[in-house]
């Protein structure tokens, strides 16, 4: 049961550095975009007046890329606890 509770907040851990680290990116990539205008001044195109960041996605590709990691985490901790053992 502990290897259990581990690999799933090892897995959640890894998942909330992922979400994070997209969103930061995100944030520094908008923070720091500067246009070039001086081309383009010949092509001018109406803008939208709403904006939307980010994406739409499944909420099941989440949970079953938490539980794949989760079962990668608990092989590794298997395997790494059997190695120790034996030495």
């Amino acid at each position: 049961m502990k290897i259990i509770v581990q690999s799933c907040i090892f897995s959640f851990v890894l998942h909330l550095f992922y979400i994070v680290g997209t969103l930061l990116v995100g944030h520094f990539q908008t923070k720091n975009y500067q246009p070039t205008i001086a081309g383009n001044w010949d092509t001018v195109e109406t803008l939208q007046n709403e904006v939307a960041f980010g994406i739409v996605g499944s909420p099941l590709y989440f949970l079953f890329t938490f539980l794949g990691l989760a079962l990668v985490c608990a092989l590794i901790l298997i395997s790494y606890k059997k190695f120790v053992r034996t030495k």
